[in-house]
């Protein structure tokens, strides 16, 4: 089963699953996984590949639908579910094929749809890090710096750096195999009819309005929202107004 982070909140309301997006964990979303804990049970998990969960050899979103799904049931009930990027087409293809299993969904900054962009030379830049010249994360972000092409990216990356061991806490060549399935959508015939939010920076380009007669036919309930001043790391660039956000469509 998927490693999980768990931050215990009042007994009552329904539980928040939150799936990160690629490259992450769920030590990233510590913070605002603890803050929402005021209102009810948080577990951020490890999508398979990344973190300390499992590394397997497909990185399919039907695979990792099926490993939300089994947390889920080890904890027995149906959950909110929120997902980020790749964590939020894992959790759109949770609630179309076990809708059961999700009593709310937040889907931050992505569409169900395939994107172009290319995710390979990241992948290439860790992988060229001479981790046998790596003591601490800063060492490992100056060379990312000279790799990649925007500045806070080596801080996040660093973040999946296991220091002690010096590897890497993600399964960068299956990763590498599997970005047409990472960057595609999976054709769902079914909808979820649950409540939806997909909860957008306003100055990202991950959703688009043509995009949302796609989303309106799989969830025909969606409704809409954007962060100001917001790109695509919604909840690293605007913390307390994505929580503030998260909170009020689930107090709903």
């Amino acid at each position: 089963m998927l490693n999980i982070l768990r931050h215990d909140g009042p007994e009552g309301p329904t539980p928040l699953l939150i799936a990160h997006g690629l490259y992450g964990s769920a030590r990233n979303w510590g913070v605002i996984a603890k803050r929402l804990s005021s209102d009810r049970t948080v577990i951020a998990v490890d999508m398979r590949n990344h973190g300390t969960s499992p590394w397997h050899d497909s990185h399919s979103y039907p695979d990792m639908a099926g490993d939300l799904a089994e947390v889920i049931r080890a904890h027995g009930a149906p959950m909110a579910v929120l997902g980020h990027s790749m964590g939020g087409k894992a959790a759109m293809v949770l609630a179309l094929t076990a809708p059961d299993l999700v009593a709310n969904l937040i889907v931050g900054d992505i569409a169900p749809v395939a994107y172009e962009h290319d995710q390979i030379p990241y992948i290439r830049a860790m992988q060229a890090v001479d981790l046998s010249r790596v003591e601490k994360r800063s060492d490992a972000e100056a060379q990312l710096a000279e790799l990649v092409d925007a500045p806070t990216l080596p801080a996040f990356f660093t973040q999946s750096l296991d220091l002690k061991e010096k590897r890497w806490r993600l399964n960068l060549e299956v990763l590498a195999a599997q970005m047409p399935h990472i960057l595609g959508f999976p054709e769902q015939e079914g909808t979820y009819s649950g409540p939806t939010l997909f909860l957008t920076g306003a100055a990202s380009h991950y959703v688009q309005p043509e995009h949302r007669v796609r989303i309106k036919a799989l969830f025909p309930a969606a409704r809409f929202a954007k962060i100001p001043g917001a790109g695509h790391w919604l909840h690293a660039e605007k913390p307390r107004e994505f929580e503030a956000a998260v909170r009020a469509w689930l107090a709903g």
